[in-house]
């Protein structure tokens, strides 16, 4: 419900970065003071073993993640690189119950990755803090992929209604090392990135990250793409009890979006034709994407079980394109043609995020208690805008043709044959930008607190709670929206250890989604019809186990969960932009499995299955579709890479995804086809210096879908590809 928000404390980018300084400022000091002083450093709990990690970075779990009541995936730089992830969508094939949904529909062209059946695109961070603004990611200065399942608002404020993702990116260590990797493969494909460490005096060190980046589109017909980037950082005070980062990151790629096949409406599948079919125009078609970020982290150790931490990061990010957007309507697929439709966007985000933390451990009636506590304060911009292109044959009437049989349609080229199509038809029409802007922003105060109990060897109980104070306010040439809220959250977990190296946990958690958690840039964004609505409230309950096997060196886990949202926002009219209430039902259940590590000495694996029974239980003035499943939701997904060590130089690995079918849309009428997709991996040392290493990806070039959109096309996976990396040391 909105409120006013008259007698609260008007924050805004300038007091954060204020505030920010200042305890830079007061840090200082201490850094030079306890720059010679050796001290004893707070416990970390995680460890890593190949493919088998078992920490995350934010303190606000206190456990390792054996001992943490909830399911969490962590994908390591190692596997990132045996599988052969360019993007940071593709380190996401690694976990099952995620899918990817597409662009369209006012979404913006991005990453936009579900979580157990919720949009979990405004619910992504890197080091901690949200990354707000749509963007497709790269990998070549990532560290590890955190995935949180289940509602975590606890965690992640608002939104994370089906969980999160934490990107950590690289940060400089006390160890000197130069790592080169050139990498040639099919469709053109070449790229770089360079990784240098250097220590610079006992007790700093900076980092360098580079790569560039030139490739086709394996199996598709004129798309192709080329980015690159760089991340420099520096730590200082490694070895002593106050230490700081200081990082900036830099994106650029420039590339011909797709969005793939339309939907035969016949069938509801994706129409039968090529993979390799673009409907898109070189001429006309373009997308750039820009990032900009920089990164403050200070750590004081208060004393050697007291650790303050304070991280600031501001980011930019532009997302520019014009986009084909293959029509299914006005009977055009049926009639053997597809209408060239334009979406268009312009938008510039900027995001400014300060984060206070207080964590350690203590001691309370002989009781060990390890905590977390802090604040956090945000402010997010959004200035969103698009083009005004050329796209149709104006008729006698005036309107806008958009049906491939009128007069002038194919001649001007704004249709294509279904079969058969051809980027590279000649486009002399207009692209200008609108200049009538959306400005959206966005500011979000909150509080929280965790704390696990360890009564003994066999027992834990773990607490979270989070207050989030949320204004966001959207204004336009024809409105100015505005929603105000508070709410709070919390997670509760009982954890029992029948053994050292297993558990057994409880689990209840919550989470929040306001209108607008998107800040304008995403799917969620504030419109007319829901302005004035409450927050989305979900809970979930898990109960599951976690096992360390082979020396701890082998995790498995296994949970079952229910997921439920009694007031999901839904229409109660009909039409485009009707009123929304806070009255829908939805609920997810399943169940999880997962491993990760050493089966033995030479043989390790990472992956898992999900399955997920999702329902629309109420859907207001759709009531038709009650009892339908969720949209961009896979019943059943699989996810296994596995590497053997057959000497100690030679290694062969693969990897084998499935994922049922996944409807595009609520009614259930469109969908994309459940597949396979195998990959294989095969690395051999040649000395210490230089490796080498094989990646074939699709390997029977399957012919398959991984974004299905609610109303035009399915976006076409990558065919077969193989790629040849070597890797320097020196």
């Amino acid at each position: 419900m909105t409120k006013s928000c008259n007698n609260k404390l008007q924050f805004n980018s300038r007091s954060l970065a204020s505030i920010a300084l200042g305890m830079s400022v007061v840090a200082a000091p201490a850094m030079a003071d306890e720059a010679t002083k050796p001290v004893e450093h707070i416990e970390v709990k995680g460890q890593q073993d190949g493919y088998n990690i078992n920490r995350v970075q934010s303190s606000k779990f206190t456990e390792s993640l054996s001992d943490t009541a909830k399911s969490v995936t962590v994908i390591g730089s190692d596997l990132i690189k045996d599988m052969g992830a360019l993007t940071f969508s593709d380190t996401l094939r690694a976990t099952p119950g995620i899918t990817l949904g597409s662009g369209e529909g006012g979404n913006p062209y991005g990453d936009r990755p579900f979580i157990r059946g919720y949009d979990a695109q405004s619910s992504t961070f890197v080091d901690g803090l949200r990354d707000v603004g749509s963007q497709s990611r790269e990998v070549f200065n990532i560290e590890q992929v955190e995935v949180l399942k289940g509602p975590g608002s606890t965690y992640a404020g608002r939104g994370a209604v089906g969980g999160s993702i934490n990107i950590v990116t690289k940060t400089p260590g006390m160890q000197d090392f130069n790592h080169l990797t050139l990498t040639a493969g099919t469709d053109d494909m070449k790229r770089a990135t360079l990784d240098v460490n250097k220590v610079i005096s006992d007790e700093a060190a900076v980092r360098l990250n580079l790569m560039s980046h030139d490739a086709d589109m394996p199996g598709r017909n004129g798309v192709d793409g080329d980015r690159w980037g760089i991340a420099p950082s520096i730590a200082l005070g490694l070895t002593t009890r106050t230490r700081a980062k200081l990082a900036y990151y830099h994106f650029e790629s420039h590339d011909m979006p797709d969005y793939g096949i339309p939907y035969d409406q016949a069938t509801g599948k994706p129409a039968d034709v090529d993979k390799d079919s673009f409907y898109g125009l070189k001429d006309r078609d373009f997308r750039r994407n820009e990032v900009d970020s920089g990164l403050i982290k200070i750590e004081h150790d208060l004393t050697p079980n007291l650790l303050f931490t304070n991280t600031t990061v501001y980011g930019r990010s532009t997302n520019d394109y014009v986009v084909t957007n293959p029509d299914d309507s006005k009977g055009n697929v049926a009639n053997g043609f597809v209408y060239r439709g334009v979406k268009s966007r312009y938008s510039v985000t900027d995001n400014l995020a300060t984060q206070f933390d207080l964590s350690g451990s203590y001691q309370l009636a002989g009781i060990t208690n390890r905590f977390a506590t802090g604040i956090e304060l945000s402010h997010e911009k959004t200035d969103a805008d698009g083009y005004n292109v050329t796209t149709g044959v104006t008729l006698p009437s005036g309107s806008m043709s958009t049906s491939c049989s009128d007069a002038g349609m194919l001649e001007g080229y704004f249709c294509a044959p279904l079969v058969n199509p051809n980027p590279n038809d000649p486009w002399v029409g207009s692209i200008e930008r609108r200049n009538t802007p959306t400005l959206t922003k966005t500011t979000t105060r909150s509080v929280y607190g965790f704390n696990t109990t360890e009564f003994n060897d066999a027992w834990l109980l773990s607490l979270g709670l989070r207050w989030d104070d949320y204004d966001t306010q959207s204004d336009s040439a024809t409105a100015s929206l505005s929603n105000s809220d508070d709410f709070l959250n919390y997670q509760l977990g009982l954890v029992y250890k029948p053994a050292s190296n297993g558990s057994v946990y409880i689990s209840w958690g919550t989470s929040s989604n306001p209108p607008g958690t998107s800040n304008g840039d995403g799917a969620d964004r504030l419109s007319t019809s829901n302005d004035d609505l409450k927050p989305e409230d979900t809970d979930s309950l898990e109960l599951g186990t976690k096992w360390d096997l082979m020396g701890e060196r082998l995790s498995l886990t296994a949970a079952v969960f229910k997921i439920n949202k009694d007031n999901a926002r839904v229409s109660t009219e009909a039409g485009r932009g009707a009123p929304q209430e806070n009255v829908g039902k939805q609920k997810v259940q399943g169940i999880e499995l997962g491993i990760s590590g050493k089966i033995t000495d030479n043989w390790q694996a990472f992956g898992g299955y999900t399955y997920l029974d999702s329902e629309l239980e109420s859907n207001g003035i759709n009531s038709q579709y009650d009892g339908n499943r969720f949209p961009n939701t896979a019943k059943q997904s699989l996810s296994l890479f596995t590497n053997y060590a057959i000497t100690e130089a030679f290694k062969v690995g693969g990897g084998a995804y499935y994922m049922s079918k996944v409807y595009g849309n609520t009614a259930n009428t469109l969908y994309v086809p459940s597949y396979w997709r195998f990959d294989a991996m095969a690395s051999y040392e040649v000395n210490n210096w230089v490796t080498l290493r094989l990646n074939v990806q699709n390997l029977t070039d399957e012919r398959y879908f991984d974004k299905a959109y609610a109303a035009h096309f399915a976006t076409v996976a990558p065919g077969r590809f193989a790629s040849l990396s070597a890797d320097f040391s020196f």
